[in-house]
């Protein structure tokens, strides 16, 4: 397969780079059509044919019903780890072995008490406040109780 793409409008042809992404799937790159055309634009509607970036985390096919995070299945991820090795998997940018999630199991736990006086502060909040409200202000003062966060 050659790495150009040639378009022909009214004669003149112009070449574009073709991209292969991680899955294989193949794409042209047109982010200088409009510039090197002097304004010719594509119509895709739905965005069918379309990508909008180009990611080494995330891979998504919605017609074929597949969406990965750095290599694994969504649903994999969902149905077979666990809520820390996900979080592990986010922060990290891979799965743990036995022994980093030991690790992180215990890191993780010995900063998990919450100081009675965060207990209070959520008592102070009105019942009728909204959720994110809440969750907002209290993440912020997560920060006075524990300053060592407060630095990063």
């Amino acid at each position: 397969m050659s790495d150009k793409a040639t378009l022909e409008i009214n004669g003149e042809k112009y070449e574009f780079p073709i991209i292969t992404g991680t899955e294989k799937e193949v794409a042209i790159d047109i982010k200088s059509l409009r510039g090197s055309t002097g304004g010719v634009i594509t119509l895709d509607p739905g965005y069918k044919n379309t990508g909008s970036c180009e990611s080494a985390i995330t891979f998504l096919d919605g017609e074929k019903g597949i969406l990965r995070y750095r290599g694994y299945s969504i649903e994999e991820l969902a149905e077979k780890g666990s809520f820390l090795e996900v979080v592990f998997l986010l922060i990290f940018g891979e799965l743990p072995t036995k022994e980093q999630l030991t690790k992180f199991d215990a890191d993780i736990k010995a900063h998990s008490v919450v100081d009675d006086d965060i207990k209070k502060i959520l008592d102070a909040f009105p019942k009728s406040a909204h959720p994110m409200g809440v969750l907002s202000s209290l993440t912020s003062a997560l920060t006075a109780f524990l300053p060592i966060y407060s630095r990063c």
